[in-house]
């Protein structure tokens, strides 16, 4: 394991069985926990998480996506507690500096006409807010969203998320439409020129250059459910650049902008959810949607925004903006005075720190190195992502890409875990692992985090043999 200087404080709280206990009785059950004895974290430090004995591990997956410049980063930690002596809350009915020096410079980070924001609390509740700007802007009703995305679980954003497991038994999802995903690794086209990554699938395919038939494929889908599912106008479509629940799944180049272009046809908008992709992360571009080269008329962002404090925002024209000033539309804590200070200085850290190179050089880096694992591996199906916004799907064999059952997915997941790596996992079947560390990692962290997963690898193919 790299070394770390820093020395967490000493864990004085509850023993770990009666926070076990506590949880059973108090706490929701719906609120599940990682691994089969749940971690109890005290304490963390950049990439670095320290559990109630003191163990260090690192974190690869930043808090489902959320950590993005690291724990308890020193700008952001100091900027805080410098607002906290100052004033915590009034509400928008008052003017206070941090929200118009924070909605100018983020709002300065996106093209034209992406220029007015208005801030939220969580993920949920951007993109339910972006739907009903949709609606209530387009005069239409119909919304169109990816299988495997996912924006939300609210039960207005449940109808977009298109994953069985967020799925209950109550009505939702009234005028919202699942179309097929142009998954090029699972879905019946895709080969090995299709999307950008420096690591592409290993299906094979007969494109040129300039000309993916996957793409067109795709397209067509897309086309279908236009032509047999919604009416003749819809108020939009929203996508992330790139899946995260979902395992980090990438669609064809050029997939999005044909995309975008059918929706305004229906004269609908474009909605990219970069509550996952935003930031950086995907080391390119500052947005997911512009590796896509397209410009949204909505965008949503969360997650990273704030480094681990609750925070979100929408940002979108003028123009439509100004379709909710019709009638009163109001948010007690968005854009509070703690919550703007924090986004200031994590906007501070990517750029002093140089995050978004460090996302492109390191991600590029573990992806190419994690493709060896893939090449080495037959139960390790597809290696994919952009900067730290990573995947690795398993299988039981790269023909048929059948899932690798749970159980033994979960023996992996556990061994990665007791050797002191934090991964995620997505997927429709939970077969995916999700690795999107804090973007302050090293390339010395993901020589630790592969050799890890390696070993871990290893062990189950010797489990496996002495069956």
């Amino acid at each position: 394991m790299p070394p770390c200087d820093f020395v967490p404080e000493k864990y004085e709280s509850y023993p770990y069985e009666r926070v076990q206990k506590i949880r059973e009785q108090h706490v929701a059950p719906s609120l599940r926990t990682y691994y089969k004895k749940p971690l109890l974290l005290h304490q963390g430090h950049m990439q670095w998480l320290f559990d109630h004995k003191g163990r260090r591990y690192l974190d690869l997956f930043a808090g489902i996506v959320t950590v993005s410049v690291g724990h308890c980063h020193p700008k952001v930690t100091m900027a805080i507690q410098k607002q906290l002596a100052r004033l915590w809350h009034t509400t928008n009915i008052y003017m206070y500096p941090a929200i118009h020096e924070y909605a100018e410079r983020l709002t300065s980070l996106f093209p034209d006409p992406l220029k007015v924001v208005y801030l939220t609390n969580s993920g949920s509740e951007a993109n339910d807010l972006a739907m009903f700007m949709a609606r209530v802007h387009t005069r239409n009703f119909d919304i169109i969203s990816l299988r495997g995305g996912y924006h939300g679980g609210s039960p207005y954003t449940l109808g977009l998320t298109s994953l069985t497991p967020y799925k209950h038994g109550v009505a939702n999802g009234f005028g919202c439409t699942s179309t097929m995903l142009p998954d090029v690794f699972r879905g019946p086209w895709g080969g090995s020129h299709c999307r950008d990554s420096p690591v592409q699938t290993v299906r094979k395919c007969n494109c040129t250059e300039g000309s993916c038939l996957a793409k067109d494929q795709y397209i067509e889908q897309f086309k279908d459910t236009l032509n047999t599912s919604v009416p003749k106008t819809v108020a939009g479509f929203i996508a992330e650049p790139i899946q995260g629940v979902n395992g980090a799944v990438q669609y064809p180049r050029n997939f999005l902008k044909e995309a975008y272009q059918l929706i305004r046809e229906r004269g609908g908008l474009c909605i990219s959810d970069e509550v996952q992709t935003g930031f950086g992360r995907t080391g390119s571009h500052f947005w997911g949607f512009q590796t896509h080269g397209v410009v949204p008329d909505i965008v949503t962002l969360a997650k990273g925004i704030g480094n681990g404090f609750p925070m979100a925002a929408v940002v979108t024209t003028k123009e439509i903006a100004s379709s909710l000033a019709q009638n009163l539309h109001f948010n007690t804590f968005g854009g509070n005075p703690l919550a703007c200070v924090v986004g200031a200085a994590v906007l501070d850290a990517i750029e002093e720190d140089g995050l978004q190179r460090n996302s492109e050089d390191v991600g590029t880096y573990m992806l190419l190195e994690l493709a060896k694992l893939r090449d080495k591996f037959e139960i390790v199906g597809d290696v994919r992502g952009k900067g730290l916004m990573v995947g690795v799907e398993m299988v039981t064999d790269k023909d048929s890409r059948c899932p690798l059952p749970t159980e033994e997915i979960n023996q992996i997941w556990e061994d990665c875990k007791d050797m002191g790596v934090l991964i995620g996992r997505g997927g429709l079947y939970s077969q995916t692992f999700r690795i999107k560390p804090p973007m302050c990692i090293t390339k010395r962290d993901v020589d630790f985090a592969v050799e890890v997963f390696h070993t871990a690898l290893q062990r189950h193919m010797e489990r496996a043999a002495a069956k």
